[in-house]
């Protein structure tokens, strides 16, 4: 693998590492090197330099969080993963404030998402509420399900950490925590 010296545009697995080890100057790299092809179809499709800036930033967010949780398979360019990605969360937002007017003027290649979009908003949405619910559970309960679950710690690392008499007892509370969990995200709308 070429490495590349910390300007310029990063390699798509770059990226995907630099994500997966929580490198801030790949994420700086990456604002920085697809943002004027974002701000271009923005500016191109009725829109400002804010909505370009808004809309980039939370496509980075997807696809930090997919890269995060696993959920992330590259089947194109990550140039054009963005591009599709920032193109389906415009005409969206277009279609909220009645600015859309049509097809979209596109000057990049990009993926036709829209069956990926549909599983990918339902999985978003899902996702969405699970991050809700994680916020109602409260403490001990979030941090427990965040360590097995998110973080991948033993139950001995987390009967340790919470001060368990043993991992047999730390697990009978997370599987509490586990069930409340449940009764919040299936409580939500």
């Amino acid at each position: 693998m070429n490495k590349e010296s910390n300007s310029g545009i990063p390699t798509d697995s770059e990226v995907i590492l630099g994500i997966l080890n929580n490198s801030e100057s790949v994420l700086k790299r990456l604002y920085i090197a697809y943002f004027p092809m974002i701000f271009q179809l923005i500016i191109n499709n009725n829109g400002d330099e804010d909505d370009a800036k808004d809309v980039y930033q939370e496509a980075i967010i997807i696809l930090y969080n997919k890269v995060k949780t696993g959920d992330f398979e590259l089947s194109s360019k990550l140039k054009t993963y963005i591009y599709s990605v920032c193109r389906r969360l415009w005409l969206k937002r277009l279609s909220q404030i009645n600015r859309y007017g049509g097809d979209i003027k596109d000057f990049e290649e990009y993926l036709s998402v829209d069956d990926e979009t549909e599983k990918n908003n339902e999985r978003d949405i899902q996702f969405n509420k699970m991050g809700d619910a994680l916020k109602l559970l409260g403490e001990p309960c979030k941090t427990i399900i965040e360590d097995f679950y998110i973080n991948n710690r033993s139950m001995q690392e987390i009967c340790e950490s919470f001060g368990y008499t043993n991992a047999d007892n730390a697990k009978t509370q997370k599987y509490k925590c586990l069930q409340r969990l449940k009764k919040l995200f299936f409580q939500q709308k």
